[in-house]
């Protein structure tokens, strides 16, 4: 019997010198030496990984073997020295405090040191607190707001490529291949193991969209590419519906006529919108609306210009100097906004040369002097064409039927008959319609009293004033209603409504 145990020690003790042998010499188990070198890199030098990482075994421990190792030879880094690696980049980059880091990825250490089934627990119990660590890690990024320039021009060349020289992208990107090479190549030595963040549940998007969020926090980031244009067009849906009052017609037209333009990738060509009604039923409104849900800065954004005819262009005998004088400020304002919205209000009162002079940028045409206008949206605003849209809508109502029930199809064929034949000088009688470059006729039916009333409500309350039904009938009956014997349309729509109720006022 003792012959036999001391066989089996002398096969122990072979057996624990080729394990020892295959580690390096260094006596420790794979699983506490990676312990010790995260030990170390986290600063834990008084617990136990910290001493066995040091070469002090603790008692009972299996890979105790009572003798003394050779110096530990070198060998490749493993996923625990990439965990170091990566965690010294992210802290001088961020400067983040890291203990929240560990907390996040600390579990992933603990699994791969326990049994399959202990594994298993762990990454249950790690992905139920996937979104308190991402909400975490996102509080940080929040506060980073003082990232060196050299750090900065790297995460923008790499994500956004932008804010960099030319010269400067291929030296950054080389380092950059040279870093994500090397993580590969560790990852290759632990295939035991698997990342970080994709343990978490997380996902490259994911990140993405963190640092994302924090970029967009301070720097220059938006949606369209132009921070300047916003293009909500769910916005101006909800406030069309909410403050157009009585134009069904151009409510439904302007919705689907934007959305689709702005929807589409390559654009054949500008989109073109003529308004047409009334004075005071909504033109203008509608106009500033667009003006306020595509633009950041409304009316006043750099994107957006508007020209009223007789103020911008006054006298007839100087249209060559306005001609030109037009065309460059289109060219300029597209070189700089390539979305841009051109306002031409009274546009009836344009000469027929300016209006010539446009057809360049709103006809089939990739670019001119290397200048693309396809996404450019062009709106003519105009009284004339008022007589037949009020005639269809007399006509429905004299027949008992609801205005609703009008539709563009019965509508837009007369709208465009009178303005071709139309023996007036001006917008009738100009190539933006005989060639079709406008792409849709806007029609604006009169305001009834009811809308009128509509429309005074609006007026109090954007001035934070109380108000009755009884003072709304009264503002409306204020307003003057055609045709004498019906009074059924306001002649001066809505304009005045917002002095009127000045008369309210205590």
């Amino acid at each position: 019997m003792g012959r036999v145990r001391e066989k089996r020690a002398d096969r122990g003790n072979e057996s624990r010198e080729r394990l020892a042998q295959v580690l390096g010499g260094s006596g420790l188990c794979p699983v506490r030496r990676c312990e010790g070198r995260l030990s170390e890199a986290r600063g834990s030098h008084g617990n136990r990984r910290g001493r066995e990482a040091r070469g002090e075994r603790t008692a009972g421990s299996p890979c105790s073997s009572g003798r003394t190792d050779p110096p530990a030879a070198p060998r490749p880094r493993t996923f625990c020295g990439a965990r170091s690696i990566i965690a010294g980049h992210w802290r001088d980059l961020s400067g983040v405090n890291m203990d929240h880091w560990y907390q996040i990825t600390g579990a992933q250490g603990q699994a791969r040191q326990s049994k399959p089934w202990e594994r298993r627990d762990a990454a249950q119990s790690s992905a139920l607190q996937g979104s308190e660590h991402y909400e975490r890690l996102r509080n940080h990024l929040g506060t980073m707001r003082a990232l060196s320039r050299r750090y900065w021009q790297l995460l923008a060349c790499r994500l956004w490529q932008e804010d960099c020289e030319e010269e400067e992208v291929a030296e950054k990107n080389e380092r950059m291949r040279t870093v994500v090479m090397e993580e590969e190549e560790e990852e290759e030595e632990e295939r035991g193991g698997t990342v970080i963040v994709e343990h978490q549940g997380w996902s490259l998007p994911m990140v993405r969209e963190i640092v994302s969020s924090w970029y967009c926090s301070f720097g220059k980031c938006c949606a369209t590419g132009d921070c300047r244009v916003t293009n909500n067009i769910t916005g101006l849906e909800l406030e069309l519906g909410r403050r157009l009052h009585g134009q069904h017609l151009a409510k439904d037209v302007v919705l689907k006529a934007v959305q689709g333009f702005l929807e589409t990738p390559q654009p054949e060509k500008a989109l073109a919108l003529s308004f047409h009604g009334w004075s005071g039923t909504g033109k203008n409104f509608v106009a500033r609306i667009m003006a306020e849900h595509l633009y950041q800065d409304g009316l006043k954004s750099n994107c957006v210009k508007v020209f009223i005819s007789p103020f911008h262009f006054p006298h007839s005998k100087y249209v060559d100097i306005y001609k030109v004088q037009l065309a460059k400020q289109i060219s300029e304002t597209v070189q700089e906004c390539e979305q841009s919205l051109f306002i031409f209000d009274e546009a009836e009162k344009l000469h027929n040369d300016l209006l010539d002079g446009l057809k360049p940028y709103m006809d089939h045409y990739d670019s001119i002097d290397a200048v693309d206008y396809r996404r450019s949206i062009f709106l003519f605003l105009s009284n004339t064409g008022s007589n037949i849209i009020n005639e269809v809508a007399l006509d429905f109502w004299r027949a008992g039927r609801a205005r609703e029930e009008i539709t563009m199809d019965s509508l837009e064929q007369y709208l465009r008959m009178e303005l071709l034949e139309s023996t007036d000088e001006g917008y009738a009688h100009n190539c933006l319609l005989e060639e079709n470059l406008i792409d849709f006729l806007v029609p604006f039916l009169p305001l009834e009293f009811r809308h009128v009333k509509l429309c005074a409500r609006d007026a109090f309350l954007a001035r934070g004033l109380q108000f009755t039904e009884e003072a709304l009938d009264e503002v409306a009956r204020m307003m003057v209603f055609v045709p004498k014997e019906e009074k059924l349309f306001s002649a001066q729509g809505c304009k005045s409504v917002s002095q009127r109720i000045n008369y309210f006022l205590p």
